[in-house]
């Protein structure tokens, strides 16, 4: 899914993070509590562990340049992380986000194919995505039948029933595939979006990271 998306169509841009967030969270779907910021602030409304990101529309791998740290505990842990990020990425805005609790991570996509159009992928989400392809495609509308089939595709979808300890609602993911299937056909300028992980526990379905790219006329 990164090479796809990384490559695109000719006319396309990249939105950042946060921009892609605030695009999902307006209709109606789950990311986490964040802020963006140039400078941290001294004092914040996001309960601890914190996740700490670049917010950057050409920087796509943020994990490889450094530009992420998970897990920081408390305020004077996230005023060093903060401090060290800015003097490697000194032009950069800054998202802070509240950490993500446990769940069965998923991937899910959306590519724009020069014969059917768009597509909708669903697959094992995760550092794992691109090791085990472990995904599968339908054509963008979807109902709900093609949800629970892409579900019963992959290998994740044991989930489902539980595994390892681990049971999550599916029909909240079957619920996510569906709302991204419409957001794609309302807005009509999505060329690529690449939501990964997805995060889904018995309540909800959490985008973790998200990166979209819109097609420019």
């Amino acid at each position: 899914m990164s090479n796809n998306f990384s490559k695109g169509s000719g006319n396309s841009s990249i939105i950042t993070e946060y921009e892609a967030k605030c695009m999902l969270k307006s209709k109606g779907i789950t990311v986490p509590e964040g802020i963006l910021v140039k400078d941290l602030p001294a004092k914040l409304s996001l309960k601890f562990p914190l996740v700490l990101k670049i917010s950057s529309s050409t920087i796509l791998h943020k994990s490889d340049a450094g530009g992420v740290r998970l897990g920081i505990r408390d305020m004077e842990e996230l005023r060093q992380e903060f401090s060290d990020m800015k003097l490697k990425f000194p032009y950069s805005d800054f998202l802070i986000e509240s950490m993500v609790g446990k769940g069965a991570e998923f991937i899910v996509g959306v590519v724009t194919d020069p014969v059917f159009g768009h597509m909708i992928m669903l697959g094992s989400g995760g550092i794992y995505t691109e090791l085990y392809g472990d995904v599968t495609f339908r054509k963008i509308p979807i109902d709900a039948i093609d949800a629970e089939d892409m579900i019963s595709d992959i290998k994740s979808g044991a989930f489902c029933e539980g595994f390892r300890g681990m049971q999550i609602d599916c029909k909240i993911l079957a619920d996510l595939l569906i709302r991204i299937s419409d957001i794609v056909l309302g807005l009509g300028k999505i060329d690529t979006m690449d939501l990964n992980p997805v995060i889904v526990d018995r309540e909800k379905a959490t985008v973790v990271d998200a990166k979209i790219r819109l097609t420019v006329t």
